[in-house]
């Protein structure tokens, strides 16, 4: 499947109801899903089924907020998680300071970092409030759909 064939299946979805739709084939397993929000994000997540696959197409910039949840064995402590498969950068730029460190405090529409994705850059933003507690990845690293990037006091 490639990045065209993607990008059709999105616009379908546009044009109709369909807020979900899930493709298995060999060694693909293919996941969209619209948002109800005001700005119909998608959320486009392929999962490896066989062989290992190359990272994800975002499909113009379709990231959908951050979903952060409770971490299990921290009170009061929220990670951050990506919402997509890319590259995690802690900056805008190679020579910018970077969005936040630990300590920074951040609201719902902070952006924390940018994932990058078929060469689009994917700003994310924190979706809760509270103060940076540790920054779970390198600039630079391939992260996952779900891996959680940071962890957020509340």
């Amino acid at each position: 499947m490639d990045i065209k064939e993607i990008k059709q299946i999105v616009d379908l979805m546009k044009r109709s109801d369909l807020t979900e739709f899930e493709l298995e084939e060999k060694e693909l397993k293919l996941r969209i899903c619209r948002n109800g929000g005001a700005n119909g994000g998608f959320t486009v997540a392929p999962v490896s089924v066989g062989a290992p696959l190359s990272p994800a197409p975002a499909v113009e910039s379709l990231a959908a907020p951050a979903a952060p949840v409770a971490a299990k064995d921290e009170p009061g402590v929220i990670l951050i998680k990506s919402p997509m498969v890319g590259s995690f950068y802690r900056s805008p730029t190679p020579d910018s300071k970077a969005f936040i460190d630990v300590g920074s405090k951040v609201k719902p529409d902070s952006v924390v970092c940018i994932i990058e994705a078929m060469k689009v850059m994917n700003e994310i933003n924190s979706e809760v409030s509270g103060t940076v507690v540790e920054i779970l990845v390198e600039n630079g690293q391939a992260v996952e759909y779900g891996q959680a990037l940071f962890k957020v006091k509340a």
